[in-house]
């Protein structure tokens, strides 16, 4: 018999873990997408979540449940009849008049206990500024997983959530499951899912459901509503043409050049994170894996390099238009069309070519 000591067991590796779901969570099932809502208004990101949500539901057999809070009144089941038309075959309306208006104490007690009552395997989130700030605390009130920023989103063999993200500044993907904890939760950010196309009469079932909460025992209070002056600045997320500039344009006073062919094509104007740090545009029309994320009918991107973090931006888009002086930028691995030649130069004589061409109407027709 040898004296010589076993040798420790290895331990797993975290690749190699096989995905035990304790019993009580065995009973989790259908797929849930929340419907934000704020000043009335449905979110877009909302109906591209069940168009994604649909698909996931499908893989797995379950049902698309739609989880709608508000204050009681008739635009909650408007919101219902919406979330149908987009492919919802339930909604949850979880109505208390503490929930008129987003705050994240009853919004986020009242998501907790419709989960726990009604037990989803899957649920889903914009990564809108309210959806990140609900995702966050109802994730570590239920002591369950959540992967943000999706980029996308499947069903593995075993019928897991499997959620993918950029990760190590965009330069890898890397692909995230929650193991053993129900529900599985991921936030996706506007536009990185197409829209789902509008089925009108659609129906579906209400399901309503009584919070337990008593505004005397919430802290913060509404005292008045006032709108972000800057709030309707820029719409790039949802614009059907965008136009775009890069450090390759050299200065501010060459960047008016994409603003003036901009606005000739009746168009939104952004650009990638130098320009942001640079202080020639404001973050809000950043566009990248740190700023919005795009899928216009026509992007024009100017001396931009196109790295991996502007990429996740912008493939989205129907067709990419590259101007670029250095015949091998990444950018032009994915363009549609592809310019090599000075964005300075070929800007200004773009735009007085489209200004010739185009009619206000024949850019309404462009833009539409």
């Amino acid at each position: 018999m040898s004296d010589k000591p076993a040798a420790p067991a290895s331990a797993p590796s975290r690749a190699s873990m096989k995905k035990e779901l304790p019993e009580h969570f065995r009973g989790y099932k259908h797929v849930w997408v929340l419907i934000e809502i704020e000043r009335g208004t449905i979110h877009p990101v909302s109906f591209e979540l069940l168009g994604a949500g649909r698909k996931l539901a499908d893989s797995l057999g379950v049902e698309l449940a739609a989880a709608i809070l508000g204050a009681p009144g008739g635009a909650m089941r408007e919101a219902a009849k919406e979330a149908f038309a987009y492919g919802a075959d339930l909604a949850y309306l979880v109505e208390d008049e503490t929930l008129a208006d987003y705050r994240n104490e009853p919004y986020s007690k009242a998501m907790t206990q419709l989960v726990n009552a009604h037990k989803p395997e899957i649920l889903l989130l914009g990564a809108t500024t309210l959806g990140r700030d609900l995702a966050g605390s109802v994730a570590t009130t239920l002591l369950t997983g959540l992967t943000a920023d999706c980029t996308e989103l499947a069903v593995d063999a075993d019928g897991s959530l499997a959620a993918t993200r950029p990760t190590f500044g965009g330069s890898l993907l890397c692909t995230i499951y929650t193991l053993n904890y129900r529900p599985q939760m991921a936030t996706v950010r506007p536009r990185v899912m197409p829209m789902p196309p509008r089925v009108e009469g659609r129906e579906g079932r209400i399901i309503s459901f009584k919070p337990d909460l008593d505004e005397e025992q919430i802290l913060t209070k509404i005292l008045k509503y006032v709108p972000d002056r800057d709030s309707a600045k820029s719409n790039l997320a949802y614009a059907d043409v965008v136009v775009s500039g890069g450090l390759g344009l050299q200065s501010l006073e060459n960047f008016q050049l994409v603003r003036n062919l901009a606005s000739v094509l009746g168009a939104e104007f952004g650009g990638s994170r130098p320009l942001v740090q640079k202080g020639w545009i404001t973050s809000d029309r950043q566009i990248g894996q740190t700023g919005k994320t795009i899928r216009p009918k026509l992007y024009i991107a100017a001396g931009i390099s196109g790295a991996i973090q502007h990429r996740v931006g912008v493939e989205g888009a129907d067709c990419i238009v590259a101007i670029n002086t250095d015949k091998d930028a990444p950018i032009f691995d994915f363009a549609h069309i592809g310019i090599v030649t000075d964005a300075i130069r070929l800007l200004p004589a773009l735009t007085e070519a489209f200004r010739k061409r185009l009619s206000p109407h024949s850019r309404d027709r462009l833009a539409g």
